[in-house]
């Protein structure tokens, strides 16, 4: 392994010839210059990775030599040594994006902690979480073991994409691979879960249920309306909770996160169901029947979530909360945002403000149509960082800005998650069996039993019976489910995509934050 490459610039150098030796000694490689001028030369012209440089020197400044090697290499590590301890230096080094900043006079120690912080870091982490993980995954296991309830099982969800995230920075193949293994245990467990709890969850008879799509807005967003404080419900479509973790350090700039909670997106996790039903404040059952014109089944032409807004008001009726003065946005497309943008200032004279955006959803069904998003977003790790950077120079990122300084209320929530399929099923139906990949419904379907949970009747879990005889079945785990006719094309086409309408944590338990102003 090669040594770390210091360069120590400082026009007394030959007074920190003890540091030196010290730092040697610790295995780094140590080069010197005594000015600013040929510090820059030298960068230019050697592989170095960490500069610990002297702010004051004669000839160009520390601070103008700090300057110019970032222009010549912006992502070069640099740590100044100073006497100077005045605000307005440490804000403009900081400010030209220094690594470290240490105050003379430094003692080898420092200099060394210094150095770790930036080259080994990446290493110490690893090791961290490595270990940190070891001691987490029994207690994980045993955990899964306990026969978890809902509420569990959304900690050990948030527990499992905690250790994603960590693993993910620590970049160990072996770590991934046992972690990976744990979570799609957790997933089979979890299967099983919902298997035997959901249709009493659904039930009009049920004592006990977790928050879900349909009662999502009059437990979790309609309590916090209050009178001369505008509260924005802002439902991106298709968030994970992982997805939700790489975005929540941009929300925290302009936000004050007060509550950050999961509930359970109804089956199947699809914007029909799922988003009519947080909106209706119904199953999808009982809207079509008590609003038979909002909605239409997957079989049936035309829109499928046209009427979102009218549902809206009809719960906000039947809740008692008609006398409300409310806005609703949906955007589809990236002149909807820019519009959104420019009427910020206009939803502020609004009790609830409702903001449907749909980039997520689209961008998780581009992901399975488009070649370039298939090398974008080729797994978990780069479909959150798409995320990441989409939401950062997006017009919705853009219009909450413009009122992080007003005082008001956001909630961020989402309808239903996605998962990445790795592993085909047959099933067999007729001509009228839905084309869904994560869930279908039809007649006499033919399918193995233990890789679905099927309702023969669709009333027992709450979803209206498209056709006498329908049935409705849910992938499990990672399944897609595909015909055999044209099967092998279909398997290589569909094979690690990201897909919604079946079982898994990841589209089941999903992210309702609540912000304030701060």
């Amino acid at each position: 392994m090669t040594a770390p490459t210091i360069l120590w610039v400082d026009d007394e150098i030959e007074s920190l010839h003890s540091q030196l030796l010290f730092l040697e000694n610790k295995g780094y490689a140590v080069h010197t210059q005594t000015n600013g001028a040929d510090a820059v030369e030298y960068v230019k012209n050697n592989i170095v990775d960490v500069v610990l440089l002297d702010e004051s020197m004669p000839g160009i400044s520390g601070l103008e030599t700090l300057q110019q090697i970032k222009a010549h290499n912006p992502n070069l590590p640099v740590v100044l040594i100073t006497k100077n301890e005045a605000e307005n230096l440490m804000d403009e080094a900081i400010g030209s994006q220094i690594s470290d900043y240490l105050i003379k006079p430094v003692n080898p120690n420092q200099v060394l902690l210094s150095l770790k912080k930036i080259i080994d870091n990446k290493r110490l982490v690893a090791e961290r979480t490595t270990a940190a993980y070891q001691q987490e995954f029994s207690s994980l296991f045993m955990a899964l073991s306990s026969q978890p309830d809902y509420n569990q099982w959304m900690e050990i969800y948030r527990k499992l994409v905690y250790w994603e995230l960590e693993i993910q920075k620590s970049d160990s193949p072996e770590m991934q691979e046992v972690f990976s293994t744990q979570k799609q245990e957790a997933n089979n467990d979890f299967f099983k879960f919902i298997s035997k709890q959901y249709a009493s969850w659904v039930s009009p008879k049920s004592e006990a249920a977790p928050i879900m799509s349909h009662t999502l807005l009059q437990f979790k967003v309609l309590p916090h309306l209050e009178k001369g404080k505008p509260l924005f419900f802002v439902l991106i479509d298709n968030l994970r909770f992982d997805q939700w973790k790489m975005i929540q350090p941009i929300f925290a700039d302009s936000f004050r996160i007060q509550e950050e909670d999961s509930f359970y997106s109804i089956l199947p996790t699809a914007t029909q169901y799922a988003r009519n039903a947080i909106f209706a404040g119904m199953l999808p059952m009982d809207i079509q029947k008590q609003h038979p014109d909002y909605w239409k089944n997957d079989d049936e032409e035309g829109g499928k979530n046209m009427f979102e807004e009218a549902l809206l008001a009809a719960q906000l009726k039947r809740l008692g909360k008609s006398d409300i003065k409310i806005s609703y946005t949906k955007i589809t497309h990236h002149q909807d945002g820019q519009k959104l943008v420019d009427n910020m200032h206009n939803l502020l004279q609004n009790d609830l403000n409702v903001i449907v955006y749909n980039f997520v959803d689209m961008l998780s069904h581009a992901r399975t149509e488009m070649e370039v998003l298939k090398e974008l977003a080729g797994d978990e790790t780069s479909y959150r960082s798409i995320t990441a950077s989409w939401f950062e120079h997006s017009p919705l990122h853009q219009a909450l800005k413009k009122i992080a300084t007003k005082n008001i209320q956001l909630i961020v929530a989402t309808d239903h998650g996605s998962t990445r399929v790795k592993t085909p099923a047959k099933v067999v139906g007729d001509r009228q069996t839905t084309p869904n990949l994560r869930y279908k419904h039809g007649r006499n379907l033919d399918y193995e039993p233990k890789e679905v949970l099927a309702f023969r009747d669709p009333k027992e879990a709450g979803l209206p019976v498209p056709s006498v005889n329908s049935s409705f079945i849910f992938a499990k785990g990672d399944l897609f489910l595909c015909y055999p006719n044209n099967y092998n094309h279909f398997v290589n086409y569909y094979k690690n995509t990201f897909q919604h309408g079946g079982i898994s944590l990841e589209e089941m338990i999903i992210p309702v934050i609540r912000m304030s102003s701060k």
